[in-house]
């Protein structure tokens, strides 16, 4: 059996491609969030997080061939997790990362580290946030414009742990927008227009993501775009392209 830690939409195209291959595959994501794991037989999903120890428990009880990390390219955390695992247990580690959307870092376009200097470089504009940055980094920004008269809109997954999350950390309702993309060009206009948002911060989760929907709006809207970079992540057996990454797995599993 073969491990695949998902969570984006990446997620589906792998599993169903290593069960074609007539491996089983268990597909692990950190919440119960609805997502597409592939329709075939030899897929399996589980759901929950899992720190080192639990993973590794679970890699031993389920006799797993190999690890396939496909989680988003922002989870740094879990991917050190996974890959330290793997190593650990001696385990064939492949690392699926999206390809970026933004190449060309000479557009005009803002960009930093972390969400710290995200969040310092956005009130420095005093025109409304828009955060398209998923729940869980929105306390630096709420914190930055906490003395400040600078509307702050989040746009998040619509759930009720992504609502809730929102009003724990005080974003006023009217200000909280609970929406599943893909986004058009058109969605994000839209909302750009209605809250007059002169600075949108996304990461670059890449074309999955709906990252050149987002610029292209902000482009034609006059409005900044901040965009929190990668983080580096563990650099063995890296693919991008589903297909690559299904034939290394399945080379290093005859061996």
């Amino acid at each position: 059996m073969i491990l695949l830690l998902g969570g984006t939409s990446d997620s589906a195209p792998i599993a169903e491609t290593i069960a074609q291959q007539g491996y089983k595959v268990l597909v692990s994501t950190a919440t119960d969030t609805p997502l597409s794991v592939g329709q075939h037989s030899n897929i399996q999903h589980r759901w929950g997080m899992l720190d080192q120890i639990q993973m590794g428990e679970l890699i031993t009880q389920l006799n797993i061939q190999a690890l396939v990390d496909a989680t988003h390219p922002y989870a740094a955390q879990v991917r050190a997790t996974a890959y330290e695992v793997a190593q650990q247990l001696n385990l064939p580690y492949f690392s699926f990362v999206r390809p970026p959307s933004i190449q060309d870092q000479t557009q005009d376009l803002h960009f930093t580290a972390n969400h710290e200097q995200a969040a310092h470089l956005a009130i420095t504009f005093h025109r409304p946030i828009l955060l398209t940055i998923g729940v869980r980094n929105l306390a630096p920004y709420v914190a930055a414009v906490e003395n400040t008269e600078i509307p702050l809109i989040a746009r998040v997954l619509p759930t009720e742990s992504s609502h809730q999350a929102c009003l724990a950390l005080d974003i006023p309702e009217k200000y909280i927008i609970l929406a599943r993309g893909p986004f058009s060009v058109e969605d994000n206009g839209s909302l750009i227009q209605k809250f007059k948002i002169g600075v949108l911060v996304t990461k670059d989760g890449g074309s999955a993501g709906g990252v050149p929907e987002k610029l292209t709006a902000a482009k034609a809207e006059n409005c900044e775009v901040i965009v929190v970079q990668r983080p580096l992540l563990p650099q063995q057996a890296v693919f991008s392209e589903v297909g690559e990454l299904v034939t290394h797995l399945i080379a290093a599993l005859r061996i």
